[in-house]
């Protein structure tokens, strides 16, 4: 049975899915729910003339991830789940797999959605294939297509 589990959320309509997929397990099994969003770490500044580092769009960027984890929180919360959140800034799979192991998850919940092209699927990589194999529990897949 799981007492623990972690979703990974980003709000996308794969999120939605995998936050709806959590709450129905979580009720069922009446386990603590945690909630990572993960923010991608500011690219570096290299010479890139098109392109310079902005603090601004990085509060901005933090307070959009912020408010996305919340939303997903007080959704959960409202059913009466014991959940929390937390933003953390890096590798969204290293993040995930630090998380999980810091609070012991039985589960980690991932949303997916099917890549159109092969281009896309070569060029994005999947993060809930990486998961997988890094993670330190059982991990759920939910797909959208």
């Amino acid at each position: 049975m799981y007492k623990t589990i972690v979703l990974a959320y980003d709000g996308s309509e794969s999120g939605q899915k995998a936050l709806l997929d959590c709450q129905e397990i979580g009720q069922w099994s009446q386990a603590r729910l945690f909630l990572v969003a993960v923010m991608p770490p500011p690219v570096p500044a290299m010479a890139v003339e098109a392109w310079t580092y902005s603090p601004e769009a990085e509060v901005a960027e933090r307070q959009r991830f912020q408010a996305v984890l919340e939303a997903g929180v007080i959704r959960l919360s409202d059913t009466g789940l014991e959940v929390q959140g937390e933003l953390v800034t890096g590798n969204s799979v290293d993040e995930i797999v630090r998380v999980a192991k810091a609070v012991q998850a039985n589960l980690i919940v991932v949303g997916h959605k099917h890549l159109e092209s092969w281009a896309q699927r070569w060029w994005r990589g999947s993060i809930s294939k990486s998961l997988i194999e890094h993670a330190p529990c059982s991990v759920l897949v939910a797909i959208v297509t």
